[in-house]
């Protein structure tokens, strides 16, 4: 199983991601790309393994679920997966995301199905 992203969907994803985040002076420079950190987080839900399993070209595992904690709680995922839309491209890049969507919009919380009007 590759869960490495192929150059055509970076080519979609990296336009759609944010900035990155300024280090503070002196601080630690990164080691690993953003995609490599995605290609891991990719790697960890399509095998469905734990986090300590990621394998080392993925880079510290604590920094790739930092990243998608991170982004999952500021919510750049949500974001990816709106720009992308609900292509099956979509749920290829980032499957989790568009699964967490879908589920979300099926309880109501996106205006979907079940939901409750804003007052």
């Amino acid at each position: 199983m590759n869960a490495d992203l192929t150059d055509s969907e970076w080519a979609v994803l990296e336009p759609l991601l944010p900035p990155p985040a300024v280090t503070r002076r002196g601080g630690r420079p990164r080691h690993r790309s953003r995609r490599e950190l995605i290609d891991g987080i990719r790697w960890r839900f399509q095998t469905r393994s734990r986090w300590d399993k990621l394998p080392p070209r993925y880079g510290p595992h604590q920094t790739a679920y930092g990243l998608f904690r991170a982004w999952r709680a500021d919510g750049t995922w949500d974001r990816l997966v709106e720009a992308m839309g609900a292509t099956a491209e979509a749920r290829a890049i980032l499957p989790w995301a568009a699964e967490d969507r879908r589920r979300a919009v099926a309880v109501g919380e996106c205006g979907g199905v079940g939901s409750s009007p804003a007052e």
